[in-house]
């Protein structure tokens, strides 16, 4: 790792894109706690990539990240938010790449699992979250990039307290809605998914939100979407359905 980091502290951009892009990969085999990469600083390089005038070294730097949160404890999660800056982040959400949007996203999907990890971030950051999704959902943007979004709600759902920033946002759980009557199957999905995660029996104060979205309207579209063509949406929408059922 520490050679790794000579040779991005001062090359030139077309070793750092070609060192950068293997790191990307290496990434991906380390170990879950991911400690020696940590402890060796490359998270501050990497931090650094996404600020460069270079779009592929954003891009690599961020797909880096993005890779490093991939099932990572809540102290890597934690020290990529430091490093990174809540500020860093939410301009790479505006980034004009679309491949540095993507893997944007991606690194926020990968923090935003697991309860515990969706839980703290949200307490922490979930304003400025909320408001980066309800942008990129509301923006001129990709089937992929609006997918990718609906997913990270759909994690934010599933907190145990995170969820509520969604339930007490009307306009976001009409943009919900909206989405899952989209004519693309793969907002619909995401969309579906997120509203399951949101009315799951076992969790506490189920009822209180399955009878809020009853009252929006949303049991009326699930009804409607266990009769579609596409079977993972038609399934999707059945396992909501018996949430109301149990």
């Amino acid at each position: 790792m520490d050679c790794f980091k000579r040779l991005l502290q001062n090359a030139p951009d077309e070793v750092l894109v070609m060192a950068s892009s293997t790191l990307c990969n290496l990434l991906l085999e380390f170990s879950p706690s991911k400690e020696p990469i940590l402890e060796s600083g490359v998270v501050e390089l990497l931090c650094s990539l996404t600020q460069s005038d270079s779009p592929a070294l954003r891009v690599n730097g961020i797909w880096a990240l993005m890779n490093m949160a991939f099932q990572a404890d809540q102290k890597v999660k934690v020290e990529i938010v430091r490093a990174l800056g809540t500020e860093q982040l939410f301009r790479l959400l505006s980034d004009p790449d679309a491949n540095v949007l993507m893997k944007t996203l991606g690194l926020l999907r990968n923090l935003l699992s697991t309860r515990p990890h969706i839980d703290q971030i949200m307490s922490s950051h979930g304003k400025q979250i909320m408001q980066a999704v309800t942008l990129i959902l509301e923006g001129e943007h990709g089937i992929e990039v609006k997918e990718q979004t609906l997913c990270i709600l759909g994690n934010i759902a599933d907190g145990h307290t995170a969820k509520e920033l969604i339930m007490t946002n009307d306009d976001m759980l009409q943009k919900i809605k909206s989405y899952m009557g989209h004519s693309n199957v793969k907002l619909q999905l995401a969309a579906t998914f997120c509203v399951s995660n949101l009315i799951w029996n076992e969790e506490d104060g189920s009822q209180e939100r399955q009878d809020k979205l009853r009252e929006m309207g949303f049991v009326d579209i699930l009804h409607k979407l266990t009769q579609a063509s596409d079977p993972n949406l038609c399934d999707r929408a059945k396992t909501a359905m018996q949430q109301y059922l149990a």
